[in-house]
């Protein structure tokens, strides 16, 4: 038997008013994820404690049976994990975003964030800005002087790293949570180190206002990657070891630092796939082909996570969350699916969305989410397909740790 964790970042929803009370799960053309649903257990679960903030590194450490009560030191410890970063003994990291902030000729604090992403940047233009401004002078001697270095990522989510960084009392908020603000309201606070960043965050805002790169970006009708932003601090952080609590090993299959952070922090294996970006444009059959190749070269497990539907709802793109939903079904389910049937191979899959990204507030929620679990050796369904109603409807599991013991077959039926 072969175990599958398929998780479609933040593709759950309240209902959309825009599409007649639906939610974009329920819109969604998914003939083959729902033909899988109709032959599983359908339940809802609670991926994150009530007293977590709702994001997928609180969600999906929980997924993969670390409780983030135990164990969550912020996101971006994970991510440094998954990029290769090793934190010192008093380093602390950052995620280090290329943001978009309105070009309005106001002071540094009376400008909205327009964008968490810099309008979803492409990793060569970002790595280029990011290694720019950590390099220009004014800018390299402010951050040298609070012990700040960056490693560049090739998307918009680059890793600082604070060399004996105070992040007691800080207080940094996700970019993506308050798009449309004025930064003044959400500004880093709670102590000095706080002002610090605050004012390397505004110097860089300055720096990077006229690059090249971005009246670039401008002319071409693109948003210009005009600051960046601190947040998720956190240090070192070690989890339990995948191998040892679940007695199977596997890969993690990923566009997102984060979730190959987790992965590798559980004693996982990282698989990059060319192309994988966490977007629509994302390599689905690169990610395919590397799963069937992990499933059937030696690997018990295997997860693929798909980080689209979640960056269409931050960026209030409804068309492209659907799009997302229905690339999840045609160019990632099917394919899986049918090459491990035609092997005669047997196999088990959890899916579910790590938390609900709502179009509504182009934020996270909290509340539960449904899953599915589809056994290809037996019917265990009810004839639905994969929605939250249906989800709803079914068992309630009210700890996201839980989840792998039932993929693993412990109380699925």
């Amino acid at each position: 038997m072969k175990y599958i964790l398929i998780i479609g970042d933040g593709m759950a929803d309240n209902p959309v008013s825009a599409l007649g009370g639906k939610t974009p799960l329920e819109a969604a053309r998914k003939p083959h994820i729902d033909a899988l649903a109709r032959k599983a257990a359908l339940g809802h679960v609670l991926t994150v404690p009530k007293n977590q903030v709702p994001g997928s590194d609180t969600a999906i450490l929980s997924i993969f049976g670390c409780d983030p009560n135990r164990y969550y030191t912020g996101r971006s410890p994970l991510e440094a994990a998954g990029s290769g970063v090793s934190l010192q003994p008093g380093d602390v990291s950052y995620r280090c975003n290329m943001i978009c902030l309105e070009d309005a000729d106001v002071p540094f604090a009376q400008k909205k964030i327009l964008s968490h992403s810099a309008g979803s940047i492409d990793g060569e233009t970002s790595i280029a800005l990011v290694s720019w401004l950590f390099a220009e002078p004014e800018f390299k001697a402010a951050a040298e002087k609070i012990g700040m270095r960056v490693e560049p990522s090739p998307s918009f989510r680059h890793i600082a790293v604070q060399k004996n960084g105070d992040t007691r009392g800080l207080v940094a908020a996700p970019p993506h949570d308050h798009l449309g603000e004025v930064i003044g309201t959400i500004r880093l606070h709670g102590n000095q180190n706080a002002e610090d960043l605050w004012a390397l965050m505004e110097l860089a805002n300055g720096k990077l206002q006229h690059h090249p790169l971005n009246e670039a970006r401008r002319a071409a009708g693109k948003l210009p990657a005009n600051g960046i932003w601190f947040w998720a601090e956190g240090t070192a952080v070690q989890l339990p070891n995948f191998v040892d609590t679940y007695h199977e090993n596997g890969s993690v299959i990923s566009a997102v630092p984060l979730v190959h952070g987790i992965g590798a922090l559980t004693g996982l294996k990282m698989v990059f796939v060319e192309g994988a970006t966490g977007e629509n444009d994302t390599n689905c059959e690169g990610k395919v082909a590397a799963a069937y190749q992990a499933l059937t070269g030696g690997d018990d497990f295997v997860c693929v996570h798909v980080e689209a539907p979640d960056e269409a709802t931050h960026n209030g793109n409804l068309a492209h969350k659907i799009d997302a939903i229905e690339m999840l079904d045609s160019r990632i389910v099917a394919p899986l699916t049918e090459k491990l049937d035609a092997a005669g191979i047997d196999y088990r899959i959890l899916m579910l969305s790590d938390h609900k990204t709502l179009m509504a507030t182009r934020g996270h929620d909290g509340d539960p989410v449904p899953y599915m679990i589809y056994d290809s050796t037996k019917n265990m369904g009810t004839g639905k397909p994969y929605t939250e109603q249906y989800g709803e409807e079914g068992p309630y599991v009210d700890a996201g740790v839980k989840l792998m013991g039932l993929l693993f077959g412990e109380g699925a039926e």
